[in-house]
């Protein structure tokens, strides 16, 4: 799950028009998947209690990211990091998760494109997790969420739109809604991620370098794909006929 110092984004400045389909496609297919599986407790198939905590463990061991195993020869534990991009551990973790995706997700695809931001999602995704895992070899913890991914739209968001207006709440300012531009939000947010990964250890909790990984992947992605923000010049209407007059 993307945490940080609880900062809840609630918005950007500029107006989401027009459609961003793969965005809102992921965030659905993230909540089925988790509809699905046992870790919403909502599938009477996979029973109640013991047996229950039982098959979130298979399920996350069998979709996740086990470090340990991932560089096996084997195809599924090599697919794993892109499975476990749609595995959520609890609501808390999808909610986050999602409106991250929500926020920061539209106004990049309409930026980047359909086919191109599907691509740069499940790629940053994948690698983030991948350089996790290689940090953390000897770790049998499975590994699943979103979070590299959507970090990575973070990166490329703090590129594509840094002066775009974000809305955060602060803890230590008594959770007042406050507005920010993005790169005043976005690299504190990375430094945050960056000092906890430090001191993560590699047991349950929350995979911090596959924060920095993803968010540092889609800064580079977006700087080299796209180079200077595009700027789009303002011309001013004409002025209507009577006003030309002496």
């Amino acid at each position: 799950m993307i945490r940080n110092w609880r900062v809840t984004v609630s918005g950007a400045s500029r107006s989401l028009r027009g459609s961003a389909p793969v965005t809102y496609g992921l965030i659905a297919l993230c909540f089925l998947v988790f509809l699905i599986g046992p870790a919403s407790g909502l599938n009477p198939a996979y029973g109640h209690g013991d047996a229950l905590l039982a098959a979130q463990r298979a399920w996350f061991h069998r979709w996740g990211v086990v470090p340990a195993e991932l560089f096996e020869d084997s195809a599924g534990a090599a697919l794993s990091p892109a499975t476990a991009l749609f595995i959520h551990g609890s609501w808390v973790h999808l909610l986050g998760n999602m409106l991250f995706l929500y926020v920061f997700g539209v106004m990049t695809e309409e930026r980047m494109g359909r086919v191109q931001f599907l691509l740069f999602y499940v790629g940053c995704g994948y690698l983030a997790l991948l350089g996790y895992a290689a940090a953390n070899a000897g770790s049998e913890q499975s590994l699943v969420g979103a979070s590299g991914a959507i970090s990575a739209v973070l990166g490329a968001f703090l590129f594509l739109f840094p002066r775009a207006r974000v809305t955060s709440l602060l803890p230590f300012l008594f959770f007042l809604p406050l507005r920010f531009p993005a790169w005043v939000v976005l690299p504190f947010w990375a430094t945050l991620q960056w000092l906890a990964a430090g001191r993560a250890s590699d047991g349950p909790g929350v995979a911090y370098l596959a924060h920095v990984v993803g968010f540092g992947l889609g800064l580079v992605f977006a700087w080299v794909r796209f180079g200077l923000p595009t700027r789009v010049k303002v011309v001013p209407a004409p002025a209507p006929e009577g006003e030309n007059q002496p």
